[in-house]
């Protein structure tokens, strides 16, 4: 592609956001004349959205910084069927009251990452129940139902991995597609929207929003999606051993989710920096290339970067002194200490039971086993795990803990 002329694919590009385009040189173009307004979906399944989602928030935040008008669907509708997509079953069905009780807690998220106002490039979030509640199903079969290929729904991935693997596909779900390709079409003819982005997983539906728009209306629309986030180990990024990392504070305390943050594997840490955060590229070239265990003070400045954004200053401040303190100001408490020898690791067990917070190796197991047991404030996976210099911080020391009371540290030799 020739040079970028909007500052927007510009930095989508430079921050690495862009997984797949429908017509990169017309949206650029379009991008660089006027305001673009472009949605995201989010199905109103929970009170709040977890760190899964955040890469397609950040995405809308970037539309905004760079001059247009995002637009955060909330699927009231869509809800209600459930969408298919990276499932083997159904989704448990809400009642309107609970659909409207976890919009109105999404909505507080999003409050953090976009600027909602009447300005032209204000945010505005819409509800697809208010349009797609009232649809006749006989109108709209007719109408919509006959852009829709069964022949190619078939072979979308949220439809084909489903029906491969033998799991029921409910009729209900099947339409999920054919419902998202029209919010599109209503999106354009209600507020000029021209293009939907989303995750890779969504490319297929996105691809036949765009195809509608121009059958039905004939409008040219744009689709866009970002790569799926994998840490550097290969593991989905945002699920860990004790579950979701949720965005609102009602469902996780700004320290913990400081913490998520912190624990960045060493490779990850430009990457995130790039997508999660405001910092000037210039910095986090200068960051992720910090070597040896300096690496941990960008780790740092991630945590506390991302949770500025999401939880405020004020949270992402206390986060960040809550950490250094139960590291920096461990040995002072009176814990118990153990020290590593340079090259040699310990078995979780049995620094456990060394440290005193367990009476024997046996006692030790069950506690793993539970997800009793944390290293530096992560769930140990297995009694098997040991204990290296690469879990050492920059001050040559990690935490051990059992439950909340009991704590220990290892201590380089």
């Amino acid at each position: 592609m020739t040079e970028l002329k909007s500052d927007f694919l510009r930095v989508l590009t430079e921050r690495g956001y862009i997984h797949q385009q429908t017509d990169a040189a017309g949206l650029d173009s379009q991008a660089a004349a006027g305001v673009v307004s472009a949605y995201i979906g989010f199905d109103a399944t929970a009170d709040s959205l977890h760190v899964g989602s955040l890469v397609q928030i950040m995405l809308l935040r970037r539309l905004q910084q760079t001059g247009h008008r995002p637009i955060v669907l909330m699927g009231g509708g869509t809800t209600k069927v459930g969408d298919p997509s990276g499932r083997d079953e159904s989704r448990q069905l809400l009642t309107d009251e609970q659909i409207n009780a976890n919009i109105a807690g999404i909505r507080e998220i999003f409050a953090h990452f976009l600027r909602f106002d009447d300005s032209p490039t204000g945010a505005i979030m819409v509800n697809n129940d208010d349009w797609l509640s009232g649809l006749m199903y006989i109108p709209f079969l007719r109408d919509i139902g006959r852009h829709f290929s069964i022949n190619r729904m078939l072979t979308m991935d949220s439809v084909k991995l489903r029906l491969e693997r033998e799991q029921p596909l409910s009729f209900l779900e099947f339409n999920y597609m054919i419902l998202q390709g029209y919010d599109f079409v209503e999106l354009n003819k209600r507020y000029g929207c021209t293009l939907q982005m989303g995750g890779s997983d969504q490319w297929g539906n996105i691809l036949q929003g765009v195809e509608l728009g121009r059958r039905v209306r004939g409008r040219d629309l744009f689709g866009l999606t970002s790569p799926l986030i994998t840490t550097g180990s290969g593991a989905k990024m945002g699920k860990t051993a004790s579950g979701a990392v949720w965005l609102s504070d009602r469902r996780l305390s700004a320290y913990d989710y400081w913490q998520f943050w912190r624990n960045t594997e060493d490779n990850d840490v430009g990457r995130f920096l790039r997508m999660f955060t405001d910092l000037p590229l210039a910095e986090i070239a200068r960051l992720e290339q910090l070597p040896g265990a300096e690496i941990n003070e960008a780790k740092k400045i991630l945590a506390t970067e991302t949770t500025r954004l999401c939880r405020g200053d004020e949270a992402a401040r206390e986060a960040a002194g809550t950490a250094a303190k139960a590291f920096a100001g461990a040995a002072a408490d009176g814990l118990p200490t153990m020290t590593l020898d340079s090259g040699a690791q310990i078995p979780v067990l049995e620094a456990v039971v060394a440290l005193g917070m367990a009476a024997s190796k046996s006692e030790a197991r069950r506690l793993i086993d539970q997800g009793g047991v944390k290293l530096n404030d992560q769930p140990v996976q297995s009694s098997t795990a040991t204990i290296s210099s690469a879990d050492l911080d920059e001050r040559g020391t990690a935490r051990l803990a059992v439950g909340k009371k009991r704590h220990g540290l290892i201590k380089r030799g």
